[in-house]
């Protein structure tokens, strides 16, 4: 039999308009099955987010990474000594019996060596060595045939992201206008100052809706309400696989931790004065400020159970900026992360143990939640899953709407498919 979830019937709630909308049934939080399709159907078919550009920029690093119930590996191509600088993605598999090539991220200088009977392979995937295998005949056989099965990765800004599916449109479609909106901050040119991990016992999509609302900033973040005020943020969302929104402008009139350090260069008067925070479909969380940015992947592990790699990200005017400089604002992460882990953890045990029907969603607070879970809809019921039906969002020929520069609607106005 096929499962509820994937049926239209079951996201009632969710396909509702926004005034009429509901929360997710509990078992999309704690159900193991829900858990097997949702890797299936979303995180197979969706560009993920893997970890940081930086990670992989020079050839010669090898990455491994799970996507779904899927390993792979992530490396940059070298050709005749030179850097070509091409990014390649493939299975984490050898094509002689299937052995995985590598359990971690790894130094491998030009080679790919399987550890069971040395198969060889270029960064690139090509087949380039069968020790002994020619000692025995074989009929046919041609190394260009049996190069490494290939996973399209590709970057945007400071981000790395792979996608198992062929069918799924490219990645700057998948990112809709988001890139034209973040271009004033030039985030290729950002590099990470620090990473953080964290395992938390949230279903990953608690940990994502919880970053994407702002209903709960008073009473959770007190602190953090101080620069990041209710009454200041606004809807940053267009076309898209995104939710977001802005705090325009981020105070600094009881704390000033955001804004100790400087300021990247050439940002607008907008973007110098605004914290952006994204949700890119499904699993990373990107917060931007003027001077720095804090990304936080997420890497499901179970219904119950998410794997969090948090980092800080400095502008090129902050490369040489002292820890005393940046602890501020590390430490400022770090209060406010503790503070949604205590509160999505606490909401995990009452969907699993209370598992009480969807309540409403707040149309002023939670339109981002709206967004999401139609996204996640679509996925687990294959509704155009292949090109991944694309929220519209806000009028892109609205500046006052791209830009969060008037009051918040209330509720919101969303183009729904």
């Amino acid at each position: 039999m096929t499962a509820q979830w994937l049926e239209d019937n079951w996201w009632e709630g969710t396909r509702s308009a926004l005034n009429a909308s509901t929360g997710l049934n509990p078992a999309a939080y704690s159900s193991d099955d829900f858990f097997a399709d949702e890797r299936r159907n979303v995180f197979e078919q969706a560009w993920v987010c893997i970890g940081l550009a930086d990670e992989v920029r020079r050839p010669g690093r090898l990455l491994v990474r799970n996507v779904g119930e899927r390993s792979i590996i992530v490396t940059r191509e070298t050709a005749d000594g030179q850097d070509s600088g091409e990014l390649h993605g493939f299975v984490n598999s050898c094509r002689h019996r299937g052995t995985e090539l590598a359990s971690a991220d790894c130094e491998i200088s030009n080679t790919i060596r399987c550890p069971y009977h040395r198969w060889s392979y270029a960064t690139d995937g090509r087949l380039i060595a069968t020790p002994r295998f020619d000692e025995a005949l074989r009929n046919e056989f041609d190394h260009s045939d049996h190069g490494l099965v290939r996973v399209r990765v590709d970057t945007w800004g400071p981000l790395l992201f792979a996608c198992l599916s062929e069918e799924t449109a490219p990645l700057r479609q998948w990112l809709g206008d988001l890139p034209q909106r973040m271009a004033g901050y030039h985030l290729d040119e950002w590099t990470e100052r620090e990473s953080h991990r964290a395992n938390i016992d949230a279903n990953w999509k608690l940990i994502s809706e919880n970053f994407q609302e702002y209903y709960h900033l008073t009473w959770v973040h007190p602190e953090l309400a101080k620069v990041s005020r209710v009454s200041d943020h606004y809807r940053y969302q267009g076309h898209g696989m995104y939710c977001g929104q802005s705090t325009t402008p981020v105070s600094s009139t009881d704390r000033d931790d955001w804004l100790r350090m400087p300021p990247a260069d050439g940002l607008d008067k907008s973007d110098a004065c605004s914290g952006r925070f994204i949700a890119i479909f499904p699993n990373v969380l990107l917060s931007v400020l003027p001077n720095h940015a804090f990304v936080m992947r997420l890497d499901p592990q179970g219904p119950g159970r998410t794997a969090e790699t948090c980092s800080w990200l400095l502008p090129p005017t902050s490369a040489r900026l002292g820890d005393s400089d940046f602890a501020p604002t590390r430490e400022f992460w770090l209060e406010v992360n503790n503070e949604d882990i205590d509160i999505v953890q606490r909401g995990q045990r009452g969907l699993t143990r209370g598992a009480v029907p969807p309540g409403p969603l707040a149309p002023r607070f939670e339109e981002p939640l709206h967004r999401f879970h139609n996204m996640l809809a679509d996925h687990m019921t294959g509704t155009n899953r292949a090109s991944a039906r694309v929220p519209s969002g806000d009028d892109p020929s609205a500046e006052a709407d791209r830009r969060g520069t008037r009051a918040n609607p209330s509720p919101a106005t969303v183009d729904l498919p």
